[in-house]
């Protein structure tokens, strides 16, 4: 599955709310960004919120990140947004997708369908090398003209896989710590795929199957989850 755009000629008529989580590299964005197509519904991916609190505090991805790292402030800050999100959409009837590494723990029961993502590590390296993702780090005595926002691009596959092996501990001890969460724990989930599996487009219509085959009166019932307090 590579990080192009999934695509797909199928329209679904569906009032299901989904999330969408995995790692970094899982390909959870190219997925979201194609259900809400194929869907004609809205959706919000966590990454972007992230980067609302970057710029609402003045700082860099790579500083925020850190600064996540020192206190619960803004990973929390991060969760109620999501949080809220999850409770509007989840009363509303309507289609929506949410996307993020928690989102389908923070949404819990209020999600119709909740989707996990993962692929081989190596695999998610190669893709986030491919490209800039969160995996950005200042280096102001190296920026050049190709630099985005001053920030250096990650290109060499062992600093990526690096930088990404210790972002994944850093999270999963503190998510654990604020909230009891176990990342490891994927028993709740609907649907797990693993991406490196097949392209972007097989990896939607397979998720769009889903979605189109869900029949609320023959559905015996989803894994239940305690609420998370965030």
């Amino acid at each position: 599955m590579s990080n192009s755009s999934a695509t797909t000629e199928r329209q679904v008529d569906s009032n299901l709310f989904i999330t969408v989580s995995g790692p970094p590299g899982c390909g959870a964005t190219t997925l979201t960004e194609g259900l809400a197509e194929a869907l004609d519904c809205g959706y919000v991916i966590g990454g972007d919120i992230f980067r609302d609190l970057a710029d609402e505090h003045d700082l860099s991805l790579q500083q925020l990140i850190a600064k996540a790292e020192e206190d619960d402030e803004i990973d929390r800050a991060l969760d109620q947004r999501l949080r809220r999100i999850a409770e509007e959409w989840g009363a509303a009837n309507k289609a929506f997708i949410l996307e993020s590494r928690l989102a389908g723990w923070v949404a819990g029961n209020r999600a119709d369908l909740r989707i996990w993502l993962d692929a081989p590590e190596e695999v998610r390296i190669e893709r986030l090398s491919d490209h800039e993702v969160n995996y950005v780090i200042e280096r102001p005595e190296e920026r050049t003209p190709e630099d985005v926002g001053g920030l250096k691009r990650l290109s060499d596959q062992e600093e990526v896989g690096a930088l990404m092996r210790v972002r994944e501990v850093s999270e999963a001890g503190r998510y654990e710590s604020y909230y009891g969460i176990d990342l490891d724990d994927r028993s709740f989930y609907d649907l797990a795929l693993n991406t490196a599996r097949w392209d972007a487009d097989t990896v939607l219509d397979i998720v769009l199957s889903a979605v189109e085959g869900y029949v609320p009166e023959t559905d015996e019932g989803a894994f239940t989850t305690s609420d998370v307090d965030v």
